[in-house]
């Protein structure tokens, strides 16, 4: 059994272990890689996690858990998941990438768990693939601020600021990379104020922003973990 299928990772031993394979190998490494599996998990991802939450926030309207989603499936969220399991150490490289520490980069491990979960709903249908993502994602869908009903992080950020009659939070793009149908968002937040600068990365500008700004209210000392 490899590693990953363990019941406190996965929890799946696959029938077709070629997915597995599939799943973990960057393009980089070679053929045939994750990219497809990843596309497939996404769908999957999303719609397990919009779901849980409309199961479980009857309440909530339509702009709140969109939010919410967005919060829970975005790259920082995904990358930390990733972690979780150690995927890093598995994961099928190309020599250039391994040099240059891709098995530590925040997109390369976000998608492959995507790849993971698409491999798993190819191998096992939509119910198995939707207990694997409610399993790797438990420690985040019971955290009080996601089913409390938290505010999105630009608008916690600004409206925390605001309150303290300061200059609003600015948002610049300082760089833009990854495929055409893939792009990769560097977005800058500056609150002047208080002298903070953080940077956040996303496949959009939004994400990209809202985990900037995540990471400016850590710094400011609002939150404690982005």
């Amino acid at each position: 059994m490899h590693p990953l299928e363990a019941p406190e990772r996965l929890g799946h031993c696959f029938a077709d272990a070629a997915l597995l394979r599939q799943a973990l190998t960057h393009r980089s490494h070679s053929q045939p890689h994750n990219e497809r599996l990843e596309f497939i998990g996404d769908a999957v991802l999303n719609c397990v996690i919009a779901e849980a939450l409309f199961q479980r926030l009857p309440g909530q309207p339509e702009g709140d858990l969109s939010r919410l989603r967005a919060h829970l499936v975005n790259q920082h969220s995904l990358e930390a998941r990733a972690r979780a399991l150690d995927l890093g150490p598995h994961l099928l490289l190309g020599e250039g990438e391994l040099r240059s520490g891709g098995a530590e980069r925040a997109s390369i491990l976000a998608d492959a768990l995507e790849a993971l979960i698409g491999a798993v709903f190819v191998d096992a249908g939509f119910e198995v693939a939707r207990a694997m993502v409610l399993r790797v994602f438990a420690p985040v869908l019971t955290r009080p601020d996601v089913f409390g009903g938290a505010k999105d992080a630009k608008t916690a950020l600004q409206e925390w600021v605001q309150a303290r009659r300061k200059p609003l939070p600015e948002y610049r793009v300082v760089e833009v990379g990854g495929e055409a149908h893939r792009q990769q968002f560097v977005v800058e937040c500056r609150v002047s104020a208080f002298n903070v600068l953080t940077r956040g990365e996303g496949f959009s500008r939004r994400t990209a922003e809202q985990q900037a700004a995540r990471d400016a209210l850590v710094a400011l000392g609002v939150t404690e973990t982005a």
